[in-house]
């Protein structure tokens, strides 16, 4: 309370002899301190302000302590030897004084130190006064001061909590501001509960600190006496000042909240929309009443939590709309395939309400095959969703029909470019025999799939693509090349869309080396695999939807007794005749037919040249592994020409003629079979 010179008074060298009457015009005493003799002479004034009598005085210092308490006294006294000390001219503090009647009173100091020509300090003339009034008023100014910083504050905090709330996406995201250390323990409160209303009643859904839960609120009815109740029905928020004005209020709820010395509380309905959808409550320890402008304060805080709670609540029920569709568009179950461990995943984006198209399928087909796809559409909305689901519903049934995959691919973007729609699609479609491991893949501008090996490593498989679905169909270019692929057992075949590795400023290249070594790295089991990858996707976060099918080829337990692959050969078409080769040499090695491995592709080879040759359009080749009889693998070539083919002799010099005499010879059997507008050249091998 004291400060040193804080308002020190600097006499003149005019100081008069008697000041009395100067100074008592402003109530204020004059002292003259003759320190040699160590006598305080005071005036008339200053026996006032002391509450003294001039008999009860004897000019000496220490009799002042009748009336300044020690504590006081030594303050005073350090002041005035600091002051004299350092070699000040002058002092000033306020210290107490204890009154006739007992009661305590401020007084004011001033005091000019006079010294002699060394410096030495010889007298102290100064003045005191009632400073009661004054500090009465300065501790007025000083609390409207601190009630007017803490509405400040108050304010601010309710600043920071609605500009919070404006990110909050779940009821949850609310809950979590409000409890945060940003949130409404800096406006004092000791304890908050929030319900919502659901269905005529009042659900707790968050209440702190833990353990000041009430017992029987976790669902109370509006019409019950409790304060939440109360203000729902209402609409009016309730302030409570007191514990006994709580007691009074609420016998039902007050007993359960003697042990968190609660002294007073304030309620607010949460109210949106014209309707109640909830109550808040900010439980006090430390305070009573409510200021007009704390009411204020907290009214809005309530206005601003109950409107981001119904943008929280709409949100969430759009989100499990979206969320729901979406689902619904994607198969139910995966099938299980014979000779296959497959797992699917999904995650959906961060990007909340908002879904995407991504998808994928496995299509079981007839021959132990089965087809995999992987897609994204376009967009991350409702639309997206349903446009996903209609393409995967035509390509699965034109899989389904028969059609090569490349046809499957084509009609699938001219589905999509007649649809009523602006969107495109990637996607990767893959139809692999499982008793041979020939996969034959079809990508329409989607990334690339990746193999991982029997040993651990694993590669991204190049595929030549097409454009994207709707795309080529708009721009006439339906011609997709077909890559075949060799998945031996225990080989794992990884489909996924551009979420699991697209980054921003990360090349994609560079993504997909990533995405490889970190499978490499991983689990064999699939499952486990596709899980590890999903939460690779979820710590990288990103805003796009992850879909993703691993397809691992078990090894077979007995040799297979049946199965088909089909290759379409277009003629001019060196890359599809390769292919066509490549399918038919996995085809002979996984059937176990090693032994006749090369009397098998040149008669194949044979009968697909002469088709080419001779028709002047394209040719179907078809392997099966037939059962029967005995094993006997079978080699078709369907064609669009009726005209049968007629074997002859080409004799000596001639360089063409040879192709169904060395199908005679080679195979165990060949013959021909109309086929609609056309025919099918076959042969056949036994197998051991």
């Amino acid at each position: 309370m004291a400060d040193r010179g804080a308002s020190a008074l600097s006499l003149p060298e005019g100081w008069p002899a008697h000041p009395d009457p100067v100074l008592a015009l402003n109530r204020m005493g004059s002292f003259d301190w003759d320190l040699d003799a160590g006598l305080f002479h005071m005036d008339a004034q200053a026996f006032e302000v002391f509450d003294l009598r001039p008999e009860e005085y004897d000019e000496r210092p220490e009799t002042l302590a009748v009336r300044v308490p020690p504590p006081e006294a030594a303050r005073l006294d350090a002041v005035v030897a600091r002051a004299i000390k350092d070699g000040s001219e002058n002092y000033g503090t306020y210290f107490r004084i204890r009154c006739r009647d007992g009661s305590l009173r401020w007084t004011h100091t001033q005091g000019y130190i006079r010294r002699d020509e060394t410096g030495r300090p010889r007298r102290v003339v100064g003045i005191v006064r009632d400073a009661t009034q004054e500090l009465a008023d300065s501790t007025a100014r000083s609390l409207r001061a601190a009630q007017d910083e803490a509405f400040r504050q108050q304010t601010s905090v309710v600043q920071v909590i609605s500009a919070a709330l404006a990110h909050a996406r779940s009821v949850q995201d609310v809950i979590d501001v409000l409890k945060d250390t940003h949130g409404v323990r800096h406006l004092g409160a000791a304890s908050l509960v929030m319900g919502l209303v659901e269905a005529g009643r009042i659900r707790l859904v968050a209440e702190g600190p833990a353990g000041a839960s009430v017992p029987g609120t976790r669902i109370t009815r509006i019409d019950e006496q409790y304060p939440m109740s109360e203000v729902v029905r209402t609409l009016s928020p309730r302030f409570i000042e007191s514990p006994e004005e709580f007691a009074a209020g609420y016998p039902i709820l007050w007993p359960h909240l003697t042990d968190l010395h609660i002294t007073s509380a304030a309620y607010l309905p949460l109210i949106a929309q014209g309707r109640p959808i909830g109550a808040m409550g900010l439980l006090y320890d430390d305070r009573r009443g409510f200021s007009a402008e704390e009411r204020a304060v907290l009214v809005a805080l309530g206005s601003s939590i109950a409107q981001s709670l119904m943008r929280a609540m709409l949100f969430e029920q759009e989100k499990d709309l979206a969320q729901g569709l979406q689902q619904a568009m994607l198969p139910r179950t995966i099938p299980s395939v014979r000779g296959a461990e497959i797992a699917v995943r999904y995650r959906s984006a961060a990007l909340d309400r908002d879904i995407g198209g991504d998808w994928y399928d496995l299509i079981p087909l007839p021959g132990g095959r089965v087809g995999a796809v992987i897609g994204d559409v376009q967009g991350h909305d409702t639309h997206a969703a349903a446009v996903m689901g209609q393409l995967r519903i035509v390509l699965r049934a034109y899989a389904a029909e028969g059609h090569t995959p490349a046809t499957v691919m084509a009609r699938a973007s001219v589905f999509l470019h007649e649809l009523d729609t602006d969107r495109f699609a990637t996607c990767l479609y893959a139809e692999a025999d499982l008793s041979t491991g020939v996969v034959q893949v079809v990508r329409a501008g989607h990334i690339d799939p990746l193999i991982r090996h029997r040993d651990g490593s694993c590669a991204r498989i190049t595929v030549e693509g097409g454009l994207p679905l709707g795309l080529s169909a708009e721009f006439g270019r339906l011609e997709y090349p077909v890559a075949t692929l060799e998945l031996d057992p225990g080989h794992t075949l990884l489909l996924c869309t551009d979420g699991l590795v697209e980054q921003p400023g990360t090349d994609l290249d560079d993504s997909m080396r990533a995405l490889a070594a970190f499978v490499a790295d991983g689990p064999e089991e699939v499952r486990d695999l596709a899980d590890r990858l999903i939460r690779l996707s979820e710590e990288q976060g990103g805003d796009d939807d992850v879909a993703l099918l691993l397809l691992r080829r078990c090894t077979p337990e007995t040799a297979p007794v049946g199965g088909r692959l089909r290759q379409h050969v277009a003629p001019g078409d060196p890359e599809a005749l390769v292919q066509a080769r490549h399918m038919i040499r996995a085809a002979v090695r996984a059937w176990g037919a090693r032994d006749r491995a090369y009397e098998i592709e040149l008669a194949a080879d044979e009968l697909i040249t002469n088709a080419l040759v001779h028709t002047e359009g394209s040719a179907i080749v078809t392997l099966r592994a037939l059962s029967g009889g005995g094993r006997r693998l079978r080699i078709e070539v369907e064609d669009s020409s009726s005209a049968l083919p007629r074997r002859r002799d080409a004799g000596e010099s001639r360089v063409s003629g040879r192709g169904l005499l060395l199908v005679d010879r080679l195979a165990d059997g060949w013959g021909v079979e109309a086929r609609g507008g056309g025919k099918a050249v076959w042969c056949e091998f036994r197998l051991p």
